[in-house]
């Protein structure tokens, strides 16, 4: 789930850049379907359970409350009907807009998975190299997410964000610790 909130400063991926997300991005509203009101809505979240009739759902960037009251999944994602919207033209003012849910009521992760609103802003260490930069941006490229480092000299380090390469991850400390790959050279990043 991608993270969002008031006052977050908001990188390229839709991540803010550090703290505690007021909302999380679960879906983005696409086009009418029928006559009736229903909207396709393309998921955006690894728990797309959450989306069922009577979940209450934020719309948009100004986050407006919305009910869900039916919704039922089809090969590109959830059909779902909103609390009054009861016909397509009503769904057009809908179309292209984010949906959002509190992340207050966000479920667990497994151990080993993290939010990435966790992870930005974390120290990045490599096992040999020392401190390397900060973590700014996640990318999520379909086989694995993608880490932007941001080094001291300003440039930009991408790291694929796979066990391989991200050996731990403390939380409390707000450092990943990593194993730069043999790609990068010698020299290390730079």
């Amino acid at each position: 789930m991608r993270p969002s909130g008031k006052n977050r400063r908001k990188s390229r991926s839709g991540s803010p850049a550090t703290g505690e997300p007021e909302y999380l991005v679960v879906g983005l509203l696409r086009r009418a379907h029928g006559l009736r009101g229903e909207i396709l809505m393309e998921i955006i979240t690894d728990f797309p359970e959450r989306l069922q009739a009577n979940a209450s759902v934020f719309l948009g960037p100004k986050h407006r409350p919305a009910l869900i009251e039916s919704s039922r999944t089809v090969s590109r994602g959830l059909l779902v009907r909103l609390r009054g919207i009861e016909n397509s033209e009503a769904v057009d003012a809908y179309r292209g807009q984010q949906v959002f849910v509190a992340s207050a009521g966000r479920p667990e992760l497994q151990t080993g998975h993290y939010y990435h609103h966790q992870l930005l802003g974390s120290d990045v260490v490599d096992q040999k190299r020392g401190p390397i930069g900060s973590l700014t941006e996640i990318l999520q490229t379909g086989a694995n997410d993608v880490y932007v480092v941001k080094q001291a000299n300003g440039k930009e380090l991408l790291l694929p964000a796979i066990d391989s390469v991200v050996l731990k991850v403390d939380l409390d400390q707000h450092v990943l610790h990593v194993r730069l790959p043999e790609t990068l050279g010698q020299d290390g990043p730079g």
